[in-house]
């Protein structure tokens, strides 16, 4: 059976236009900004030097519109497939009277619709939640195509947490699955995702110069800072992921229902531990 995903269909494995996925996907995002050390670790936050900005595959514009907040002087993109998201993140703009940011609605796994070198900085982070294999090298090759010369490529993408408890791992173990039936990974096996390794490769293959790799651990055990917010975070997660894991046959409804108990539980335990690890990878347009 090809895993390959049809042309033109939407290969998310979650409902792009979920309200819950949009509310989850904004939690998720400071969690992760703040794990990582802020907005652009890499550089010690620091923007100088960039005009504009590009978010790929924005969501509902989280990390767009804190670029856009903490530095006026620099125009924001945020483009995401989803109508409901983009939608979100420009009443959020207004809102805030943020007129240095604006949100479209693109499929970033077509030609994005920018003229060459367009932008000082195209970010996107988590390719492995609706990004296919076959569709990574033309994706950053198109964000190399919109960036500037000496322009930066920044991409982020991570492993499932990791815990001393089964039914997360029960579960993250579910995900990898899905994730390789679904053509998402270039892991030989099934034991992980695999595609972090694959970041600073891709990178270099579009032409980028320069690359270069930041690791981060955020950890989420009983009595950390994100154990709350990823607690809620894979609440919200095991019942969105539920159908696309049925469908697959990897799981039943029964069987699920158990394990979110059993995790709602287990992630209370005062002797929880657990630890999501991320990379960051980088490059310049020559």
């Amino acid at each position: 059976m090809s895993t390959e995903p049809a042309p033109g269909k939407n290969t998310y494995l979650i409902d792009t236009e979920s309200g819950a996925e949009m509310a989850r996907l904004l939690n998720q995002d400071r969690l992760l900004t703040k794990g990582m050390g802020g907005l652009l670790a890499e550089r010690d936050n620091d923007f100088s030097g960039f005009r504009r900005v590009l978010d790929v595959a924005c969501g509902p514009g989280g990390w767009a519109q804190e670029v856009a907040r903490a530095h006026p002087s620099i125009e924001v993109v945020g483009i995401d497939i989803s109508q409901t998201m983009i939608d979100y993140a420009r009443a959020q703009t207004q809102a805030q009277g943020l007129t240095n940011a604006s949100f479209i609605v693109m499929d970033a796994l077509k030609p994005l619709d920018f003229p060459d070198n367009s932008f000082d900085l195209v970010n996107l982070r988590y390719l492995t939640g609706f990004v296919p294999t076959s569709s990574w090298l033309p994706l950053i090759q198109e964000m190399y195509r919109v960036a500037r010369v000496r322009g930066i490529i920044r991409l982020t993408d991570s492993e499932c947490g990791i815990s001393n408890k089964p039914a997360l791992a029960k579960l993250t173990g579910m995900l990898v699955c899905a994730l390789h039936l679904s053509g998402h990974c270039f892991s030989p096996d099934e034991r992980v995702i695999g595609n972090i390794v694959m970041l600073g490769h891709f990178l270099r293959k579009v032409g980028c110069r320069n690359v270069q790799y930041m690791a981060h651990a955020i950890e989420f055990s009983a009595g950390t800072e994100a154990h709350s917010g990823i607690y809620e975070d894979w609440k919200v997660i095991c019942k969105l992921i539920q159908s696309s894991f049925i469908d697959a046959g990897i799981t039943t409804r029964q069987e699920m229902e158990q394990l979110y108990e059993q995790l709602l539980t287990e992630m209370m335990l005062d002797d929880f531990c657990a630890v999501y690890d991320l990379v960051t990878a980088w490059g310049e347009k020559v």
